[in-house]
C-alpha cells in the first residue's frame, strides 16, 4: 500500500484527536448558555452532515429527504419514553435500526431511479411521511409530543441545569460519525461507493455490486442520522412533525457537506463549523426585523463561498485524489 496514503490516514487520526481534545476543553472557558447552545447544534449538524455525506457524498446518491430518518429517530425515542417508559438509550438504538430498515426498504425501488428522479423521490417520500405524522393522533398529530422532564440524570438523558452533558454527547456523536466515515473510506465499501458515484457501469464491470453498495450506504447513513434525531428530541424535550421532519432539516444536513466539500472526510465538519454558527447568529442579531434581512445575508454568504470554492472549502487544504476507478482496480487486485 502507498506509504504516503498510510501517512495521510494516520495524520487524519492525529488531527481528529487533537481537534477533539480542543473542542472538549472549550466549555471550560465558555460559560455563556447561548454560545453553548450554538456549539451543541454545530456538533449535532456536523454529525448529521457527515452521515448524509456517506450516501450522498461518497456513493453519489443525492438525498434531500434525510429529515425522514431524523424524524423517525426523534419520534421513536419520544414515543417509547412517553408511552412505555423505555429509556432514551434503547430508543436511540431502536430508532437507528428502524431507520436503517426503512432506508433499505425505500432504497429497493428508489435506487432504480437515476439522477434528479432519485432526488425528487426522496423529497416526496419525506413530505408524505411528514403529512402522515401530522394526522397520526397516537403520535400527537400536529400538536406533537411533550417529553416529561424528570431529574437530571444520564439514565434518562435529561439535563435542565446545564447544557454541558448535551455538548459532550454531541461531540461524541460527531466523533463517531467521523470515525465511521474514516474507517469506511479505506474499506472495500468505500472504494465501491466512490466507483459507483463516478461511473456505475464501469464499477459493475470491475465486480462492484452496485445495488448492494447503495443499500449499505443508505442503511449506515440513516442509522447515524436517526441517532442524531433521538438526541435532538431529548435536547429540546418537545417535538412535532415540523420541528423534526421539516424540509429545512434535509437542507441543513446537505449544506455543510456541500460547502465544506462533498464526498470528503473533513468537508462536512468544516462546513458545519462555518454554516451553523452563521445561521444562528444572523437569525439572532438581524432576524428580528421581520424583513428577512438575516436570510439575505445568510444566503449571500453561502453563494459567495460556493462561487469562490465550488469544490468546497476543504479543497484549500487537500491535494488532488486518485480517480475512484483506479482505486477500485487496486482494491480488486489486492
Amino acid at each position: 500500500m502507498d506509504k504516503a496514503f498510510i501517512q495521510r490516514r494516520r495524520r487524519d487520526l492525529i488531527v481528529a484527536a487533537f481537534l477533539t481534545a480542543i473542542a472538549a476543553a472549550v466549555p471550560l472557558f465558555v460559560k455563556d448558555v447561548y454560545v453553548q447552545n450554538i456549539m451543541v447544534l454545530t456538533l449535532m449538524y456536523a454529525a448529521l452532515s457527515q452521515s448524509w455525506n456517506i450516501l450522498s457524498g461518497y456513493c453519489g446518491q443525492i438525498s434531500l429527504g434525510h429529515a425522514l430518518y431524523f424524524g423517525l429517530g426523534a419520534y421513536t425515542t419520544a414515543l417509547l419514553f412517553t408511552k412505555f417508559g423505555v429509556l432514551p438509550w434503547f430508543g436511540m438504538l431502536a430508532g437507528g435500526l428502524l431507520s436503517a430498515i426503512i432506508a433499505m426498504a425505500l432504497g429497493y425501488p428508489c435506487f432504480r431511479l437515476g439522477g434528479h428522479y432519485f432526488v425528487i423521490a426522496t423529497i416526496v417520500i419525506a413530505e408524505i411521511t411528514l403529512l402522515l405524522f401530522h394526522n397520526w393522533d397516537w403520535a400527537g398529530a400536529a400538536l406533537g409530543i411533550d417529553i416529561p422532564v424528570r431529574r437530571d440524570s444520564w439514565v434518562t438523558f435529561q439535563f435542565t441545569r446545564s447544557k454541558l452533558p448535551y455538548f459532550y454527547f454531541a461531540l461524541g456523536l460527531a466523533c463517531v460519525a467521523w470515525f465511521v466515515t474514516w474507517w469506511l473510506e479505506d474499506s472495500k465499501w468505500g472504494y465501491w461507493w466512490r466507483a459507483v458515484k463516478d461511473n456505475p457501469v464501469a464499477a459493475e464491470s470491475l465486480g462492484v455490486v452496485v445495488f448492494n453498495s447503495k443499500m449499505g450506504a443508505a442503511a449506515v447513513s440513516a442509522f447515524l442520522v436517526a441517532i442524531g434525531g433521538s438526541f435532538y428530541a431529548q435536547f429540546v424535550s418537545y417535538i412535532d412533525p415540523e420541528s423534526v421532519m421539516g424540509f429545512q432539516f434535509s437542507l441543513l444536513m446537505a449544506l455543510p457537506a456541500v460547502l465544506g466539500g462533498i464526498g470528503t472526510l473533513w468537508g462536512p465538519m468544516l462546513g458545519a463549523v462555518i454554516l451553523i454558527p452563521l445561521t444562528e447568529l444572523t437569525r439572532s442579531y438581524i432576524g428580528g426585523s421581520g424583513r428577512g434581512v438575516d436570510l439575505i445575508v445568510y444566503g449571500g454568504l453561502i453563494i459567495a463561498i460556493s462561487l469562490a470554492r465550488p469544490q468546497g472549502l476543504v479543497s484549500l487544504f487537500s491535494r488532488k485524489p486518485k480517480p475512484a476507478a483506479n482505486q477500485v482496480r487496486e482494491a480488486v487486485a489486492s
